[in-house]
């Protein structure tokens, strides 16, 4: 048995989460569920960030205490989660006085360590992602991923933390440890970055109220990135997981990659503390071919779809759609008509005629798996988690299903109930629905890291000893 901390980008509380952010949500829950199955002690990290300008200013907007509205938005995002049963160890807000304690203590760390130093700063901020930016990051002269909103020039004076300084440092760790920065695409983007040279970055503001007091100066908050990226720490260190031994996998969206890959490996380099073991940039879901955006009036909430199609089947949706490396498009056409051909047509057909066929014959079945869970995840199924290939784990799956309903079809159970001769078709019929059950009991072990609901459903249906049908799993839409 291994340890393992799995954790999420925090999402600000300016407003409530939308099915983009949800994907990810969804990818950390799949690989905690799966730690769990193969018995490694899991811990599984998510949240909101609570500071910031970008909180402060939709609070204000709004006409709203800022303290009062950040939570309600961080209970909404619970909610959201919730209905995809995210299986969340803690759901972090960085309010929380741990975190603020831990934040306040590593920057004294940090700042002992002689890398912190009160400047001046004149350049570009993204209010959007709350970042600085330079001209080359800028197209057509907007932050690439708020391009409806216009960058600030600000002139300020900040503490600064000498990023430069590890510059050497973060380029040799990536070198050395090929599976720090996933994909490699992500990660020669990281190393292509170091190559301009970092140059050191603010870590508070002084006209942002809404935040952790710099400790010493209560005129400065801590820069929202500087304090958010400590939840992780903060999650580690409660939980007993943030020490050596323990694998901790960080997954975030490829906008927020460079804070993650670079800043936070040089702050904890300062402070003194281990670094994660992977962070993983995935791709960004779009709408209809759309980003989905207020601006644009297409968000949807994870909720909503959970109702219309339920909590498993967005899910796989969302899964099955795009590797977890590049962009994908959601579409309610194409998830509706995936509904009926991979889960109304497929899965459930598939347990719904088994189920049947025992009922109808009354055959009683072992209680217990037929084989274990550790055989069921084979090395092949294992390689695919430990590549983060998770649409190809579903395609993994289904393969069995369509293997049973072949064998289905060439076994035809329901012709052999014609036979005379009693004793040959009890015993034939017996070990064509044994084979069947043992195969459903195992596909619904493959399935528990990416349908929790569907999975349990099945085990209990095809528990034994005797079977009998129940309504459809996914009812065709």
């Amino acid at each position: 048995m291994s340890k393992f901390l799995v954790t999420t980008a925090i999402d600000y509380t300016d407003d409530v989460i939308h099915i983009g952010h949800a994907y990810q949500k969804i990818v950390a829950d799949v690989y905690a569920r799966y730690h769990r199955v193969i018995g490694d002690k899991t811990f599984f990290l998510t949240g909101v960030d609570s500071h910031g300008g970008k909180v402060e200013h939709a609070a204000h907007e709004k006409g709203r205490d800022v303290a009062e509205y950040s939570d309600e938005i961080a209970e909404k995002d619970k909610e959201q989660q919730n209905s995809l049963n995210i299986s969340y160890d803690r759901f972090i807000k960085t309010t929380d006085l741990d975190h603020i304690k831990i934040a306040q203590e590593f920057w004294q760390k940090v700042k002992v360590a002689g890398d912190i130093y009160l400047g001046d700063f004149t350049g570009l901020y993204c209010p959007g992602c709350e970042g600085y930016l330079t001209e080359k990051d800028l197209v057509n002269g907007k932050c690439p991923y708020h391009p409806t909103s216009q960058c600030q020039t600000l002139t300020e004076k900040n503490y600064f933390f000498t990023w430069h300084k590890y510059e050497d440092f973060l380029r040799n760790h990536i070198k050395n440890n090929p599976n720090f920065i996933l994909p490699e695409s992500r990660r020669n983007e990281m190393l292509s970055f170091l190559d301009e040279g970092l140059k050191d970055i603010p870590i508070s503001r002084p006209t942002v109220k809404w935040g952790i007091p710099v400790p010493g100066d209560a005129s400065q908050t801590t820069y929202v990135w500087f304090e958010a990226l400590i939840n992780y720490l903060t999650g580690g260190l409660q939980s007993g997981f943030w020490g050596e031994g323990v694998e901790i996998v960080h997954f975030l969206g490829k906008d927020n990659l460079r804070w993650h890959a670079l800043l936070w490996p040089a702050m904890l380099k300062s402070a003194g503390y281990r670094l994660p073991t992977t962070i993983y940039a995935h791709g960004f879901i779009s709408l209809n071919g759309q980003k989905i955006s207020k601006s644009l009036g297409n968000i949807i909430r994870p909720k909503e779809l959970v109702e219309q199609f339920g909590a498993d089947a967005v899910r796989y949706y969302l899964l099955k759609v795009k590797n977890l490396a590049d962009d994908g498009d959601l579409s309610l056409e194409k998830l509706k008509e995936i509904y009926n051909s991979d889960l109304a047509n497929g899965l459930g057909n598939l347990v719904a005629r088994v189920a049947k066929l025992c009922e109808n014959l009354g055959l009683r079945f072992a209680t217990k798996l037929l084989r274990s869970q550790e055989n069921c995840y084979t090395p092949e199924y294992r390689r695919l988690f430990n590549e983060y290939r998770l649409n190809e784990a579903l395609t993994f799956i289904w393969q069995k299903i369509a293997a049973a309903d072949k064998f289905i079809d060439e076994e035809k159970p329901w012709e052999q109930l014609k036979s005379k001769n009693e004793k040959v078709k009890s015993k034939k019929l017996e070990e064509v629905l044994q084979k069947l059950v043992g195969e459903i009991r195992e596909i619904a072990e493959l399935l528990v890291p990416f349908m929790p609901e569907t999975a349990e459903k099945i085990k209990a249906r095809f528990a034994g000893p005797k079977i009998k049908s129940a309504p459809p799993l996914f009812p065709r839409i």
